[in-house]
């Protein structure tokens, strides 16, 4: 079992960035890849950006290519998501989530699990 907590998410000005955390249990989170989704309201949840069990392999939706960035800390059990150049398109709730392999993944169904979310909201 992993467990998964988000947090940064908040209140910002477009143009503006925030940077959200995920921190993860367990001792086996450095053999996973994880991953970034979000869900706006009325929407379905979509992929945002995966990075592999070393860091070394990234992926990103073209929404957001360019300006969202993908990173971990294997030592302190977490997974960031940079974000820059926000848009208001880019309101949702954001999710972090553990797929138990080793490669990326931009399908949702190949994700075992995930936390709660954590809501970014963008205005114009």
């Amino acid at each position: 079992q992993v467990q998964l907590v988000e947090s940064g998410g908040g209140l910002v000005q477009a143009g503006g960035s925030l940077r959200l955390s995920c921190a993860a249990s367990g001792r086996t989170f450095r053999t996973y890849a994880m991953g970034w989704f979000r869900q706006a309201p009325g929407k379905e949840r979509e992929f945002v950006a995966t990075i592999n069990w070393s860091g070394g392999t990234t992926y990103y939706a073209d929404s957001v290519k360019g300006r969202f960035t993908i990173s971990r800390d294997n030592a302190k059990n977490t997974v960031y998501l940079q974000m820059n150049s926000l848009k208001p398109e880019d309101t949702a709730i954001y999710y972090c989530a553990v797929r138990r392999e080793f490669t990326i993944s931009y399908y949702r169904s190949e994700y075992d699990y995930w936390g709660q979310g954590t809501q970014v909201t963008v205005s114009s």
